[in-house]
């Protein structure tokens, strides 16, 4: 994986958490991320150019053409908490790419000095059914968040979970780090704003990072997710699995 540091950055700096999101469900990990370097000072440090990633080379916001890759960047929120963010438009379509991804994003996240991964994700659900909730990759870090009074669940989702952001939330223990997934229900639509929003509240509360959180109904966040939604509807779950109870992160 090269990496490309941008703004006068060589590595990542002093860190409290990385807070990791891919399309998926909703969109409603990376609708969250977007709508918090919105709200909160925010810095790109690096682009990460990861093997794998589908062949489009696109215009950044400086008129270049720049090859696929992903966005590596740091918030200080009001509370003093010093967070970074990784997104980006696609993923791998191939299972065994994604696993090499996610492997490469590990070893890059442990030469940094990075303990505390976060994945962002939506899960689809009934409409009346508002719940957001952590699931992690270890005992120990589950019995910590557990005394932080973070909602940890053992029977969700039973099905499991596909994608680089799953592999990601699962390797933490390989890696010597902690890694786990903060869920929100959805009812799969970009049209549910109030699910991302959600999602940040708890974060926010349960780790109190002090964000600058968006009001419910935030035009800004309305428009960006009329902007990310799909023109049609892939069933990537059926392409990546036999298991048709696991969901797409």
């Amino acid at each position: 994986m090269r990496i490309e540091w941008r703004n006068g950055a060589s590595s990542i700096g002093k860190n409290d958490m990385m807070l990791l999101a891919f399309p998926g469900v909703g969109n409603v990990g990376k609708v969250a991320l977007e709508s918090l370097w919105n709200l909160n000072p925010t810095q790109v440090i690096a682009r990460l150019h990861p093997s794998g990633l589908p062949p489009l080379a696109k215009l950044d916001e400086d008129g270049l053409l720049s090859p696929p890759h992903l966005t590596l960047s740091k918030m200080e929120t009001a509370g003093g908490s010093h967070l970074l963010t990784l997104t980006g438009p696609s993923q791998p379509n191939d299972s065994i790419a994604q696993s090499q991804m996610a492997e490469e994003l590990m070893m890059f996240f442990q030469e940094q000095g990075v303990s505390n991964v976060v994945v962002l994700a939506g899960m689809m659900d009934s409409p009346e059914r508002k719940d957001t909730f952590m699931i992690a990759s270890s005992s120990s870090h589950r019995i910590d968040m557990e005394s932080m009074g973070v909602d940890v669940r053992r029977d969700e989702p039973k099905g499991g979970a596909l994608g680089v952001a799953a592999l990601v939330a699962s390797m933490g223990p390989l890696f010597g780090m902690n890694s786990s997934c903060a869920i929100t229900t959805t009812v799969g639509s970009s049209g549910d704003i109030l699910a991302s929003q959600r999602m940040i509240e708890h974060l926010d509360r349960w780790f109190s990072l002090g964000l600058n959180i968006p009001d419910t109904g935030n035009e800004w966040l309305k428009h960006r997710l009329e902007e990310i939604a799909p023109k049609k509807k892939i069933d990537l779950v059926s392409e990546m699995s036999a298991s048709h109870d696991a969901f797409y992160m």
